[in-house]
This record gives structure tokens, C-alpha cells and sequence, in this order.
């Protein structure tokens, strides 16, 4: 795979309420891979997002947010009875954050189970890279999981390759060992591995980066970084530090901005290390800014 090729990300595009120290509440958009898709677009790939939203006033106005930056909305389905999901992010004075969620209706979880379906899932089939997460896999139905790793198998047999994010989040899970279940379902279908090692521990089961590369087949065929916020990441056998210390204004998306500017660096062509550098930039802009995916300005590192 190099450049030019399709990317489809999969998974829960949000509303999202911001609030900083002294701040009003800000109305943007946001969700773990839409910020990763927005990224890659922004940076020039070719992106699609498959997922489904409302027909209501708010999903179009998402829409015609993502389009605008590049992003095809063509494989995001209609659920006539449902709406979007929402979430509402505090973030203190050192840009720490907390969050609240609506989603439990949302209508991305029903993306695998609407008529339109299967004419989705054929489309993605025809990626050169499907990208999913963790949270993709919480929020949906059995149903829906057991579909999206069928499509991850869809895509591998016609030359594609899967890249999957370990982002987890407890309160989307009834038992970390459901999470782990599905988790290790998706990374035997990955090519490419982006795990944080603050979640492998929280699931515990990983007591280092090493361990949690290992634990999730670095070695196998799987290229594998594991992600140790303002330490850098862990590629190969080594630490890939951040080129330089940043101001944290906001930490959201910064593990996806990794992973997008990680990810089009190697679909150019750049060595894993070099990529990680790649990613390190383009999240530490990130959180030097508030929002999960902040206006683009002369700064940004596209």
C-alpha cells in the first residue's frame, strides 16, 4: 500500500461540547476516528468514513463539516429513528480532561443492521486500509462486531491492510475481560497495531511497552507501536521521544493525531520510526490547541 490509496475508517463520529478553564460550552464535532480521518484528509490521503448518523438538522450539519475537510461521507448510513451521539469534555488547567456521554441510542450503532448495510460493507471491503478502534467495536451490538471483523477479513483477502487502535474506555464495557475478548479478535485480523499502554495496563494485562508490543504480536508479522503519551511510543525495540516538549493546552485526539499522521507517513513511505516522529508532530500540535480537532493554522504540521 503507498500513496494514493482509499482509506476507510470505521466507526462513532459525535457531537462534541467543549469547556475549558473559564470557557462558555463550544459546539464542534469529534470521536476517535473521525479526528484520525479528518487528520489523514487534511494531510492529503483519500478517506472515506463508514458509519451511520440521524436525518436530523445536526447530522447534516456533521455532514457538510467533514466534507468540507476533505472526508467522504458516502459510506455514512441514514437511521431515520436515531441521533447522533453527543459528548461533553471538561478540560482543567493543565489540559487534563473529563468527560460525559449520550450515546447510548446513537445511531452508529446500528451502521452494521440498517438496509443499506451490506452495500456499506461492500464498498469498504475495497480499501487499501481499513482503520477501526476499540471504541468502534464497544458501541455496536455482537451482531455488529462479529460483522466488522468479517469485513476486516473481506478487506485482507483483497490485498488491503487493517489497522486497528486498542482505545479503551471502561464505561463502554460491561467486564474488562469483554473488552479484552474482542480486543484480541481485532488484533489477530490487524496489520498494523496501535495500542496506548495506559489501557493495556488499566485492562490489566501489560506491565511495559515491551510487554504489550508482545502481548500484541510484535514479531508475528504485526507492526505494533504503543503509544506512551509525552514519553513517545515504543517502535520496534526502541523509545521514539517527542522532537520537542509541549504546552498542554488540551490532551484530546492527541492519540489520534498520533495515529494519523503515524499512519500517512508510512502509506508515503517513511521508515516506522520516522513515521512515529511524523505522529509525534502532529499530536503535539494537537494538544497545543483546544478541541479534538483544532481550525487548521499556519503551525499545523500537515
Amino acid at each position: 500500500m503507498g500513496p494514493g490509496g482509499t482509506i476507510t475508517v470505521i466507526g462513532e463520529a459525535m457531537l462534541e461540547l467543549s469547556r475549558g478553564d473559564g470557557d462558555g460550552w463550544n459546539l464542534r464535532y469529534g470521536g476517535d476516528v473521525i479526528n484520525t480521518a479528518v487528520h489523514l484528509a487534511r494531510s492529503g490521503d483519500t478517506v472515506r468514513l463508514a458509519s451511520a448518523l440521524g436525518c436530523d438538522p445536526m447530522s447534516a450539519d456533521l455532514r457538510a463539516q467533514w466534507e468540507a475537510e476533505g472526508v467522504d461521507t458516502r459510506l455514512v448510513l441514514a437511521a431515520a429513528d436515531r441521533l447522533p451521539g453527543l459528548y461533553a469534555i471538561e478540560t482543567d488547567a493543565v489540559g487534563e480532561r473529563t468527560f460525559h456521554y449520550w450515546r447510548s441510542e446513537a445511531a452508529a450503532r446500528q451502521m452494521f443492521a440498517l438496509p443499506e448495510s451490506e452495500s456499506m460493507i461492500a464498498q469498504a471491503a475495497q480499501s487499501d486500509l481499513l482503520y477501526f478502534s476499540l471504541i468502534t467495536l464497544a458501541i455496536l451490538p455482537d451482531e455488529g462486531r462479529e460483522a466488522l471483523l468479517a469485513l476486516c477479513q473481506r478487506v485482507r483477502a483483497q490485498g488491503g491492510r487493517v489497522a486497528f487502535d486498542g482505545n479503551y474506555r471502561a464505561r463502554l464495557w460491561s467486564d474488562p475481560a469483554v473488552a479484552r475478548h474482542w480486543r484480541d479478535r481485532a488484533i489477530a485480523l490487524a496489520d498494523i497495531g496501535l495500542p496506548t499502554l495506559a489501557d493495556e495496563v488499566e485492562m490489566g494485562e501489560a506491565d511495559d511497552a515491551r510487554d504489550a508490543a508482545l502481548r500484541w504480536g510484535a514479531g508475528l508479522g504485526r507492526e505494533i507501536i504503543v503509544k506512551l503519551g509525552g514519553e513517545g511510543c515504543w517502535v520496534g525495540e526502541q523509545l521514539v521521544a517527542p522532537p520537542r516538549l509541549i504546552d498542554v493546552i488540551d490532551s484530546s485526539g492527541a492519540g489520534d493525531a498520533f495515529n494519523a499522521g503515524y499512519l500517512h507517513a508510512r502509506l508515503a513511505g517513511a521508515a516506522p520510526d520516522d513515521a512515529a516522529l511524523s505522529g509525534h508532530r502532529l499530536a503535539g500540535w494537537n494538544i497545543g490547541r483546544r478541541g479534538a480537532i483544532p481550525a487548521r493554522d499556519a503551525e499545523a504540521p500537515y
